[in-house]
């Protein structure tokens, strides 16, 4: 019997409770837009999931595409690819559910952080489901030094694109998408704040 690390890898949590809600069924295809070693993909690829995942870290999609080797031998070397997030050469509406795990707070401004999230929306069904967490300034506002437009001195040391409710709520409207849930946001010891952004693609 597989223990639960073994089963579902160091998935994140939140994505974790999109599988408890059932939005994230057998038979759907996920991508992983910045999938990085993949963490989040390991019960999807056991369970025989259709996964793509992209990164701009050729290191990171060989440990996938390994990853992939080891637990779903059926999926092909193609569905992996080596690439920036906003440039992905995944076709439009491929994917039933995209996945954006700490990534869009790496943008480099408001137009970088703008062709990620377009880019991610494109490759998603009509009806298909968005799942980000990203860094946010919500809840320590007080703990953040702003650098240059939305990029800020976060306490943990970094420096990262931060978005708020206010702008989260302005590209849902653009979008014309639905909020799947109310956004959330998890505050790590004042350090830094992870934000939950669960989108709904119109049919």
């Amino acid at each position: 019997m597989l223990t639960l690390q073994e089963q579902f890898g160091q998935i994140d949590v939140y994505l974790f409770d999109q599988l408890l809600k059932g939005r994230i069924r057998p038979g759907m295809t996920i991508l992983d837009a910045g999938c990085g070693g993949g963490r989040n993909l390991v019960y999807l690829l056991r369970e025989g999931y259709e996964v793509l995942a992209a990164d701009a870290s050729h290191q990171a999609v060989a440990s996938v595409t390994a990853m992939a080797e080891a637990l779903n031998p059926a999926l092909w070397g193609s569905n992996f690819h080596s690439e920036p997030v906003e440039n992905m050469t995944f076709p439009d509406a491929c994917a039933d559910v995209v996945i954006s795990s700490a990534v869009l707070h790496f943008a480099r401004d408001d137009h970088h952080f703008q062709a990620m999230l377009d880019e991610m929306w494109r490759t998603l069904k009509p009806g298909g489901l968005f799942f980000a967490r990203l860094g946010s300034t919500i809840g320590i506002e007080a703990q953040v030094r702003q650098l240059q437009g939305r990029r800020y001195l976060v306490p943990d040391g970094s420096e990262r694109y931060l978005v708020d409710e206010a702008l989260l709520l302005a590209h849902t409207e653009r979008l014309g998408a639905q909020l799947a849930d109310p956004i959330k946001t998890t505050i790590v010891q004042n350090l830094r704040a992870m934000t939950t952004w669960v989108l709904r693609k119109k049919l």
